[in-house]
């Protein structure tokens, strides 16, 4: 998931005391300050717009973590769970200048991202670039002073002091029988390659991908996760590994033997590895291993996995072999020593990318060979749904898409990926889809109705004569706390503004007892209706005469009948599709409500998608929108005519002016136009 820290948090503490130096240790003073000095220039802020997928739709909202920039060129270092699957990341300076940055690799093995900043985009190009240099990190010792830079609670660059307490920390479970995984979400696991280095400086949400430093002023991990007193940092050659792999493939490539082991220091053994399991057509089983062998060298170099912090390492080892690689194994069955010849293949992710075919209300995933072997599918044909969208076609259907279905044909035609799908679904014709889904163990046909609902104003019901007053049933009590015990009808509690009620002079306090010499006889709560239902009944443009107690003296009033006002469900709405809200024209009711006189012109808005590129601006529901891009927009074909225009023009930020409450409110949607030209495709 999104901000691994903000889970693996254990206490999260608003008020911690600093860490400072001891008093009169001016060293320890003089080499936090040449360490600061040599990193805190090149520490970065990082914010991005993660793009997330859930029921059916593509989902944004922002988050924030740090990293550090490690080359002239611009590279920055950072957590993958801070960087990956975002749609936009901006990089922020000590000194606030603010550069844009892309993605040149995610490695969720390791939890890492290598970005390059858009140095291009500098005002001032020819400035030189901070940046830091990375260290050893296998010369830590536990008990060497560090420092963690970053940025927590989303924070400007901070620093704190801590000691290294462990330098090739891992993860087991409980009873120490095997590895600790960290999903990372949906099943992605991190830390496979990787013996944390464990250290007390301050971590708190936000510093996820920022630098952790030696007193020398050398980069030595990445720190990733923390909490209650505890930090955790990916070493610095570790992470140096990743940046290699990225410059040079713009990709992490690792070798995949397709086995699991375990430290065989429970056997009574001192040297080997503990094959625990062998993955079915694997690399490994093809050259004849299985789950309970000892390997005892790789390459004609021996293998010593005896305690688990050794497995880290052996699984780097088995990775750091190109695909298409021989290796020779030297394995133990039983007392027989053997050799075999293995075969290396290419180690492949374990998530595809995530598309929304928002036509249909589906997101859908491609299927990897890993996620079908811990799904349990036959084969990777097919695409995965990963959410359905209430009342669009595929949660409509009969019956309907669910999540967690594999779609294998669109219209008769196979789907072996992410790819083919999109272009047979982009590619189906007619109002009717044909769509061959597996469900668990069953093999399912449904049919989609994707034919465009027609939207537009449909008017509503014809008008009903209407008085603007509210009222309350003159019940029994409050007849009798009126002096009036007898009396029945209705007490006028609001004569709105600019009605004719208003101008035939009914104020708040009458007692409106008759209509048209007709005595209302309503004394019960259910009997509130009774007065509007009997209004509606007579005719607009004629006028109405109402008996009145007013001061104790009754008296009859004519009033003109007028139309009842739209309400809110009748007013005339617009949706911006890519934006993701609706607005709609002002009803009468919102007027009153809001105390909006004529003069206050624009549009209610509706629903506002929560994780659209509206949302992410801040729009809520209920604001008035009053100008997009500085143009008025006063009705809805205002309102369509300026978001054409906005879509045609592309700006960077689209500028919204929206009342709210008592106030007026600037918002800027920024949102990813090669979304947008992707989704007109």
């Amino acid at each position: 998931m999104k901000l691994f820290c903000s889970v693996l948090f254990l206490v999260f503490l608003l008020s911690v005391p600093s860490f400072a130096a001891p008093a009169g240790n001016d060293q320890l003073r003089d080499d936090m300050n040449f360490a600061k000095s040599k990193v805190y220039p090149a520490l970065v802020n990082i914010s991005v717009v993660v793009q997330d997928f859930g029921g059916g739709r593509a989902r944004k909202f922002p988050a924030a973590g740090s990293g550090v920039i490690v080359s002239p060129a611009g590279h920055v270092l950072t957590n993958f769970h801070v960087a990956g699957d975002t749609t936009r990341i901006v990089c922020t300076l000590p000194n606030r200048e603010m550069i844009e940055a892309d993605v040149i690799a995610h490695d969720p093995l390791t939890d890492l991202s290598v970005l390059k900043l858009k140095l291009e985009l500098r005002k001032d190009s020819t400035e030189g670039l901070p940046f830091a240099t990375l260290g050893d990190s296998d010369a830590l010792s536990v008990g060497d002073y560090v420092l963690a830079m970053g940025n927590p609670l989303t924070l400007s660059s901070s620093m704190t002091l801590g000691i290294v307490s462990n330098t090739k920390r891992v993860f087991t479970s409980f009873t120490g029988s095997e590895m600790d995984e960290m999903d990372l979400g949906e099943g992605q696991t991190t830390g496979l390659f990787t013996r944390w280095i464990q250290h007390d400086a301050l971590i708190l949400p936000g510093n996820s991908g920022g630098p952790l430093v030696n007193l020398r002023g050398e980069v030595v991990g990445i720190n990733e996760l923390g909490g209650s007193g505890v930090g955790f940092a990916i070493p610095s050659n570790l992470a140096a590994h990743v940046l290699n792999q990225a410059l040079t493939y713009g990709e992490v490539r690792r070798g995949w033997f397709g086995l699991t082991c375990l430290p065989v220091q429970r056997l009574g053994l001192d040297e080997g590895a503990l094959v625990s399991w062998v993955i079915e057509n694997g690399p490994a089983h093809k050259a004849g291993l299985r789950a309970g062998d000892i390997l005892l060298a790789l390459g004609r170099e021996p293998v010593q996995v005896s305690i688990f912090e050794e497995v880290p390492l052996f699984y780097k080892r088995m990775a750091d072999f190109e695909a298409g690689t021989k290796v020779e194994l030297l394995f133990r069955r039983g007392a027989e020593e053997r050799t075999t010849v293995l075969e290396v293949a290419p180690m492949e992710k374990y998530l595809d990318e995530q598309e929304e075919l928002r036509s249909w209300g589906v997101t859908v995933r491609g299927i990897t060979s890993q996620m079908a072997l811990a799904r349990r599918y036959p084969d990777t044909s097919g695409v995965l749904v990963t959410g359905s969208r209430p009342g669009r076609p595929a949660s409509d259907a009969k019956p309907p898409v669910e999540s967690g279905d594999v779609i294998l044909s669109v219209n008769g035609k196979t789907v072996t990926g992410r790819t083919d799908f999109l272009a047979a679904a982009n590619g189906a014709d007619g109002e009717k889809i044909v769509l061959r889904l597996r469900r668990n163990e069953q093999d399912i046909i449904t049919v989609l109705h994707v034919e465009e609902k027609d939207s537009d104003y449909s008017g509503g019901e014809l008008p009903k004569a209407w008085i603007g007053v509210r009222t309350q049933v003159l019940t029994t009590d409050v007849a009798a706390a009126l002096g009036l015990e007898k009396t029945k009808g209705f007490r006028v509690t609001q004569v709105y503004a600019g009605t004719e009620a208003r101008n035939a002079g009914l104020r708040a306090g009458d007692l409106i007892t008759a209509l048209n010499g007709r005595r209302l006889k309503a004394s019960r709560l259910q009997d509130s209706e009774m007065l509007k239902r009997q209004v509606e009944n007579l005719t607009v443009g004629t006028k109405a005469k109402l008996t009145v107690i007013r001061d104790g003296a009754e008296q009859e009033i004519a009033v003109l009948l007028e139309e009842s006002p739209a309400s809110a469900t009748d007013a005339k709405t617009a949706k911006q599709e890519f934006l993701e809200f609706t607005v709609r024209e002002i009803a009468f009711m919102d007027r009153i409500k809001n105390k909006w006189d004529d003069s206050v012109k624009g549009l209610v808005v509706g629903d506002v998608t929560s994780g659209g590129w509206a949302n992410l601006a801040g729009l809520r529901g209920k604001d008035l929108l009053l100008s997009v891009q500085d143009q008025p927009v006063h009705d809805v074909k205002a309102f369509e005519t300026a978001l054409k225009k906005v879509c045609r023009e592309k700006p960077r930020y689209v500028k919204l002016f929206v009342r709210r409450a008592y106030k007026t409110v600037f918002l800027f949607a920024e949102p990813d136009w090669t979304k947008y030209e992707e989704e007109k495709k």
